[in-house]
């Protein structure tokens, strides 16, 4: 993301492998009690390739990408069957990268609680014949957050 705000062209993220060392380097500079990870598309993706191996508290993925745009045999969820760190997956009913009927498929770890917005797409975004707009989505991802922020053990 960093390269593509000083640059014009847009560009590929980088690979796996060096995403996934960035996030290793970073949190390497926290604790991880109380330690919640997480983030939009990729970002998430990323922090849940980590979160059992860092003993993070909590994963939060807004928008998940269970496969790649047009591939949904090509699925992500491999480590998603085992995870044991309490997970939060906010995604769109209707997101081209796992929608409700993809993911219901999907043999995940009972750690992970998905909570589902309304007619969204990978951002949330409504149609508009829905009834529904993209700042009524937000707001109920941000309730769902903090429910299960929440619900997360406290330490004494």
């Amino acid at each position: 993301m960093a390269q593509r705000r000083q640059g014009s062209t847009k560009r590929p993220p980088d690979r796996e492998e060096i995403l996934r060392q960035t996030w290793l380097d970073v949190v390497g500079q926290f604790s991880t009690e109380q330690l919640v990870v997480g983030g939009k598309s990729l970002g998430g993706r990323i922090a849940s390739l980590i979160a059992d191996e860092i003993g993070a508290t909590g994963l939060v993925c807004l928008g998940y990408p269970f496969h790649p745009t047009g591939k949904s045999a090509q699925t992500r969820v491999e480590h998603l069957k085992t995870i044991k760190t309490p997970t939060l997956i906010l995604q769109g009913t209707r997101d081209s990268l796992g929608s409700h009927e993809e993911v219901l498929g999907y043999p995940l770890s009972p750690a992970i609680r998905l909570h589902w917005l309304a007619d969204g797409d990978h951002s949330f975004k409504p149609r508009r014949a829905s009834g529904r707009n993209e700042a009524e989505n937000w707001e109920e991802a941000m309730s769902a957050l903090r429910t299960f922020l929440d619900s997360l053990p406290h330490p004494a």
